[in-house]
């Protein structure tokens, strides 16, 4: 591979090495093996006032893993799993590693079109489903192959009982609509069944697929980002070496949990890096619940912190934050989406703790740059690469540009994705010949070695850290029958970073935005809905009849 220099390289700190061992790199299974013996007394997870150690979610995830064994499930073989931050999710989590199977994650909102279409493209023959999300798998069920349905409750591996559980399902969702799956079977069953049969070693290599995590692209159809033990396990190490010097002086770190584990951000830099390290993660079911959340904060002692910019922004604002301690809190981490600088300095004022802001993408594990967790003010900045990985700015021919000229974020590291899951074509786009992922986020190298995103060639959207893909929603808001055209993009927006605009040309001249957005909500997730809706007499196209959507960007900001 062609060398390429690297002067952030200098700006390290001392006790950061430059590469980790990739010759030692352990498969996610060995290494939550090792977390498991070394640390099978501490705190794992905590949830609703319940804390699990280490030894107790091994013991469920090892019948997890044995149930789908004894059902016939084997090396390979995809399962879906659609929960919130719920206790049964890492069991779960864990239970499909250890018995040699790939995760296949599942946003839990997700619309019945949405699933369909990723448990088929991935091959899922199994999802594990909170209950509370069930009746959307029951509607999706006669068009998957989809063979074992496991559903679970909130207050699953909790000890509760009668009213209590009923309190911890409410709180994830207001109420459980009703349905029916036949044959399906409960979490505990699973966990009463599996314990008792017992999990198989399988032998899994890292180049075995761990995760697909499914990620939109220009097309607008979501594809899976083929992430492999070693993609994964890398990434884990890479997080170590940059930051845990710093996190680690602590002995008994608490995570604050609050991004879905089945986001790459939390999945990677929470749940398995907290594994790593001994640490325990505070899960938050419903983060959009400040006022819950906040009470919880406040009878926990935590210690790190991970958010996004509309979290941190939600929670410095509320006025009974105020109450929470924040005394031992040491690390804040943010990633996703932009964070501000008005909303950095908020937080800082509050906790005394900066912002150390990172950068990634799910095809990359996520974890590409991040800054020094030694910094006493946030900069506003990515960051450094982390050890072991490459970033090459280019122009449009694939040529690198000079320092403090603005070039797309190209990445080599072996946490760079495998492929998108059967998609060859899809992804020779997105490399380059000479091995880097082409991000689309164009960005400068600063003399100071910190990178800045400055802007995006591509036209995704990120609705508070989630990727919204404009010919995705158009896709379906063209299906209405009143509209004629559409073109989608993204605007700024105070609360969620950005909001999705659709600018429709009316078929039917009495269609109303808010028809088109009961339509939008039946067909897609909550945060690809449209906030705004434009009706115009025509969009701005090319001479061969692409719609510019530059061109309504541009408007926007005129």
């Amino acid at each position: 591979m062609n060398a390429i220099a690297r002067p952030w390289l200098s700006h390290y700190p001392d006790a950061v090495p430059t590469e980790i061992d990739l010759a030692r790199l352990p498969t996610l299974n060995v290494l939550l093996g090792q977390s498991f013996r070394q640390f099978a007394d501490r705190p794992a997870f905590i949830s609703f006032g319940k804390t699990l150690t280490f030894s107790e979610i091994e013991r469920h995830a090892h019948a997890v893993g044995g149930w789908l064994q004894a059902q016939g499930f084997g090396k390979g073989d995809r399962v879906a799993i659609m929960m919130p931050n719920v206790m049964a999710y890492p069991a779960s989590l864990f239970g499909v590693l250890l018995a040699g199977l790939t995760v296949v994650n599942v946003n839990p909102l997700y619309t019945v079109r949405e699933l369909v279409h990723q448990l088929n493209d991935s091959g899922a023959e199994a999802i594990i489903v909170l209950e509370n999300f069930a009746h959307v798998v029951q509607d999706a069920l006669p068009q998957t192959r989809v063979k074992k349905v496991i559903v679970a409750r909130a207050g699953d591996l909790l000890g509760f009982k009668g009213a209590i559980v009923s309190f911890v399902a409410k709180h994830v969702k207001k109420v459980v609509p009703a349905w029916s799956i036949p044959k399906a079977v409960s979490f505990m069953e699973v966990i009463a069944v599996g314990g008792r049969a017992g999990l198989r070693p399988v032998d899994v290599t890292l180049d075995d697929v761990a995760f697909l995590q499914y990620t939109g692209g220009t097309t607008g159809v979501a594809k899976g980002a083929t992430l492999t033990h070693r993609n994964v396990s890398a990434n884990v190490e890479q997080a170590d070496a940059f930051i845990g010097w710093a996190i680690r002086i602590e002995p008994n770190n608490v995570m604050v949990t609050a991004l879905p584990l089945y986001h790459i951000f939390a999945l990677t830099c929470c749940c398995l890096f907290m594994m790593k390290i001994g640490a325990a993660c505070l899960l938050i079911a419903n983060p959009r619940d400040i006022p819950g959340f906040i009470q919880i904060l406040k009878g926990t002692r935590f210690t790190l912190m991970s958010g996004v910019n509309t979290l941190y922004n939600a929670l410095a604002n509320h006025p009974e934050i105020k109450s929470v301690d924040f005394s031992r809190l040491r690390f804040s981490v943010a990633g996703g989406m932009a964070t501000q600088q008005v909303v950095a300095q908020k937080w800082k004022a509050l906790t005394g703790c900066a912002i150390v802001e990172g950068y990634g993408l799910s095809e990359t594990a996520p974890v590409a740059s991040i800054n020094r967790p030694d910094i006493k003010e946030f900069t506003g900045t990515i960051g450094y690469p982390v050890p072991s990985t490459d970033f090459d700015l280019r122009d449009a021919e694939g040529n690198s540009v000079p320092m403090g000229e603005p070039g797309e974020i190209c990445i080599r590291g072996p946490q760079v994705m495998a492929g998108y899951w059967n998609r060859p074509e899809e992804t020779a786009q997105v490399m380059t010949p000479d091995g880097f992922f082409r991000s689309g986020d164009v960005g400068v190298l600063q003399p100071d070695g910190l990178f800045k995103i400055v802007d995006r060639l591509k036209d995704m959207i990120l609705v508070s850290g989630f990727n919204v893909y404009p010919n995705e929603v158009e896709d379906v808001l063209a299906s209405h029958p009143g509209v004629l055209e559409v073109a989608v993009i993204g605007v700024a927006d105070a609360q969620s970073g950005e909001a999705v605009a659709a600018y429709i040309i009316r078929r039917d001249p009495e269609l109303t935005a808010e028809s088109v957005k009961a339509f939008a909500r039946e067909n897609l997730t909550a945060y690809k809905v449209p906030k705004l809706i434009h009706f115009r007499d025509a969009l701005p196209k090319t001479p061969v009849g692409k719609v510019l959507r530059r061109m309504l960007r541009d408007e926007m900001v005129t």
